[in-house]
């Protein structure tokens, strides 16, 4: 069995079928694979399925849910191997392996990713983070809207944000800068005040030859900061603005300098 957390939440059966699930009983799904294999108090699962309007008697409407979960994941008489709903004093445990759960499996991914970049393998750990960035299927939990679906999808964009900038230093690192623009380009519109992102962008632009447009990026940010922030960028940036207006060498791959910021 599959269970989708990074997109619209799903549980598919081994043959890929689509398993139908009642929104609440999608909640809960949702509730207990976040943290694949852990126990999970009742109070906790209220709060993450009602948490504004809460039933009369919440552990009754839980145990309700939890026995619906159980019947719709072994709908059509499909078994999910592997897959077990314990009843714990006080709470529940989602008893199934995590790389069941795409979120587990991405976290894994960029674990093993950071790895092989500390030890210097770059190409596997590319791998690696195009094998977890591409478990993601749109706006986590996507169809899930609550105030703690909001708080695992700000968790969720900061882990992807910060894959993708990994990912995006390790092309830099082995001269892959065209490749990496467009993920550059969509990560500084997403995050307008990120001077990472910007000086990763102002890079690999210059690294490609256009040094106009890797300027031109930092003007955009300096004008954006003192506009609605009031201040200037930091100074590493700084700093890199002006080794790219002097066409600094070591600016170039091969170079001690990897990257800005």
């Amino acid at each position: 069995m599959e269970i989708q957390l990074l997109g619209c939440v799903e549980a598919r059966a081994r043959s890929g079928d689509k398993l139908p699930l009642p929104h609440g009983t999608k909640l809960l799904l949702a509730a207990l694979a976040w943290t694949p294999g852990a126990f999970v108090a009742d109070e906790t699962l209220i709060e993450r399925v009602w948490q504004e309007r809460r039933p009369q008697h919440p552990r009754d409407a839980l145990y309700i849910q939890a026995t619906r979960l159980r019947k719709a994941l072994r709908a059509d008489g499909q078994l999910t191997e592997g897959f077990e709903l314990i009843r714990k004093r006080g709470g529940y445990v989602l008893a199934i392996d995590e790389r069941c759960v795409d979120t587990a499996r991405f976290r894994a991914l960029v674990r093993e990713a950071q790895q092989e970049a500390r030890a210097g393998d770059t190409e596997t750990a590319l791998g690696r983070y195009a094998r977890a960035l591409e478990l993601w299927r749109g706006e986590p939990l996507s169809d899930v809207r609550t105030a703690w679906a909001e708080s695992t999808r700000v968790t969720l964009r900061r882990e992807h944000r910060e894959a993708l900038v990994g990912s995006t230093e390790l092309y830099l690192r082995v001269g892959r800068h065209e490749e990496c623009l467009p993920q550059l380009h969509w990560l500084a519109e997403m995050h307008p005040f990120d001077e990472k992102v910007t000086g990763l962008l102002m890079l690999a632009l210059h690294r490609g030859g256009r040094q106009a447009d890797a300027l031109d990026s930092f003007q955009l940010l300096r004008l954006r900061m003192i506009d609605l922030l009031g201040c200037e960028p930091g100074p590493e940036l700084r700093s890199l603005h002006e080794r790219i207006l002097a066409r600094d060498p070591r600016l170039r791959l091969g170079s001690a300098y990897a990257t800005p910021v």
